[in-house]
């Protein structure tokens, strides 16, 4: 076989390694949790942006409540 078509099947079978569930973690969903800082922490623009990212794709992928 040619290096392009092994490297194409590794990177596949890479990937979809990826997608099992561990049996004693889980998913992510069921570890992760949504970020909520109290009123008294300082936060910067961009760790308000992060946890934005981080609470939006959990109410995506997750169905967290905002």
């Amino acid at each position: 076989m040619r290096f392009a078509t092994l490297a194409m099947i590794a990177s596949i079978g890479v990937s979809i390694a990826g997608c099992a569930t561990d049996p004693i973690l889980g998913n992510d969903c069921d570890w992760a949790k949504p970020v909520k800082p109290s009123r008294a922490d300082v936060l910067s623009r961009q760790t308000k942006e992060q946890i934005a990212a981080h609470n939006e794709t959990g109410a995506r992928l997750c169905g967290w409540r905002r």
